[in-house]
């Protein structure tokens, strides 16, 4: 894979960047972490280099002086709000983030749980967190939040919030999700500690969108199609550009809200130490690429697959049309259009030759490998097998998985597990290749390549069961699907059979 960002130039410049912003306050900072820690993969799919764990390394790096804190919303846990892609709710990413984050060697503190207002399922989850002996705080909603600043910064607002002691210099404030309430979690401690002597500090870390590139840098453009569905804008940072002189990229929510924040600073500090939101980030990710061109591909390439995906989502009804206007709007923008995307022509070509649904995919150094529909194989499946035979340099008419291996488990599916559907999925396929591979060499061959399709690019003409598409996101393969179905059907199996 080309790289385009440096990795360990980011995890050095980040870490040292923060560990200056703690400085700049009585050696206590606020950090509102954002984004995901441990699998941001779309960092990693528009700056090629990026690893999906750098924020997770990157807190390592700061392991000794840092405790996090972990917020969830009580609205959020009374609605069972599931994380989409995880699929398990908030309440449960708190205890998953909070184990992940303990193995991974970092200290966490405490859970808050914000929006408080007696919420029942809010205090069941507050017992069963203090039953696993973890310390547990409430934040309450507050009226007029976030306008009306002076009941905001008082003893009536922030005021009755508990207080989170913490032990540490930087406290990382996390969440399973948006709209947990981090920013507001931070600016209350910072009353908190001001009321106690402490001028404590507040940070944003976020990565999208990246402050000091072009507002219309394929990247930024990635995040916003990313975001679609929230209605983020990008746009040029008003106040540090009055400030400094200085153009500079922020999203609306921080823009529109920063009057409001600097009042609340004023309020608790008697000024603001921030010109504009731009200030208050820590980001350094821009200043790490190292290949612009290849950044600017790979986000294009970005773009192509959220329109995919939002246009999967129109079909099964979980997505508006509005959110796939703005990705048309901003696929305009970038200049492109689906078919600067390789694999969709390929797929369709092939789908059109054989009246059957098909599947293209696009290896590292170029090279478009498809694969068919078959009595035997899905199209995802035969496509599976196809690239791993390239790879491994094995002619296309040799089988690495005999018929009669086959047959055994379409028998299974059909007679014993009620699937109408006999033909083998990918997962199915690479169980079947895998057991040929303890008596056949060229199997085992074929399998040894699998590594090699991290990253790749596919697009299959139709939409494909679920099991297709957690089986290409294990593998790591980029993968869209053309919104149709196969069958025209009320009902679409999540599986497939």
């Amino acid at each position: 894979m080309k790289i385009g960002f440096d990795n360990e130039k980011y995890l050095s410049m980040q870490s040292a960047h923060i560990r200056e912003r703690i400085n700049q306050f009585d050696n206590k900072l606020y950090l509102e972490f954002g984004g995901k820690l441990f699998d941001d993969y779309h960092a990693s799919r528009v700056l090629p280099g990026f690893q999906p764990d750098s924020k997770l390394r990157l807190l390592k790096q700061l392991a000794d002086q840092a405790e996090i804190v972990i917020v969830i919303s009580a609205g959020d846990i009374e609605k069972n709000k599931v994380r989409g892609d995880l699929g398990i709710t908030y309440d449960s990413d708190v205890l998953r983030l909070r184990e992940e984050f303990i193995r991974s060697g970092l200290y966490v503190g405490s859970v808050v749980i914000t929006q408080y207002s007696g919420q029942p399922s809010a205090d069941l989850f507050k017992t069963r967190l203090e039953r696993l002996g973890i310390k547990v705080y409430l934040h309450y909603i507050i009226p007029g939040y976030p306008s009306n600043v002076p009941l905001i910064v008082s003893d009536e607002g922030y005021g009755k919030n508990d207080y989170i002691e913490t032990t540490r210099p930087l406290v990382v404030i996390t969440a399973p999700g948006p709209g947990s309430g981090k920013m507001a979690t931070c600016l209350s401690q910072l009353y908190h500690e001001h009321k106690r002597g402490i001028r404590a500090g507040y940070a944003k870390f976020e990565t999208f969108p990246i402050w000091n590139i072009p507002l219309k840098h394929p990247v930024n453009l990635a995040y916003e199609a990313a975001t679609a569905d929230l209605n983020d804008v990008n746009m040029i940072d008003p106040f540090h550009l009055e400030a400094y002189g200085e153009t500079t990229v922020n999203y609306n929510r921080d823009v529109e809200i920063f009057p409001v924040l600097s009042a609340t600073f004023k309020r608790i500090y008697g000024e603001n130490p921030y010109k504009s939101p731009t200030d208050m980030g820590v980001n350094m990710a821009g200043n790490c690429i190292c290949d612009d061109e290849i950044c600017r591909e790979a986000s294009r390439q970005e773009i192509i697959r959220r329109y995919y995906d939002a246009m999967g989502r129109l079909l099964a009804g979980s997505c508006t049309e509005e959110e796939v206007f703005k990705i048309e709007m901003l696929m305009n923008q970038a200049g492109i259009t689906v078919h600067d995307r390789s694999v969709v022509d390929a797929a369709l070509e092939r789908a059109e030759e054989s009246n059957a649904p098909a599947a293209a995919l696009e290896l590292q150094d170029g090279r478009i490998i498809t694969g068919g529909t078959s009595d035997l194989l899905g199209a995802s499946a035969a496509l599976l097998l196809n690239a791993l035979k390239e790879l491994a340099g094995i002619e296309h008419a040799r089988h690495v998985i005999s018929p009669e291996a086959i047959e055994p488990i379409q028998k299974l599916k059909v007679n014993y597990l009620g699937s109408k559907n006999p033909r083998l999925h990918t997962d199915e396929v690479l169980i079947a290749l895998s057991v040929s591979a303890a008596t056949d060499e060229t199997a085992q061959l074929a399998l040894d390549q699998l590594p090699k399709l991290k990253g790749c690019q596919a697009h299959t003409s139709v939409m494909v069961s679920s099991v297709d598409i957690k089986q290409f996101k294990k593998l790591s393969i980029q993968a869209t699907f053309e919104p149709k179905y196969e069958k025209k059907a009320v009902f679409f199996s999540e599986t497939g059979v």
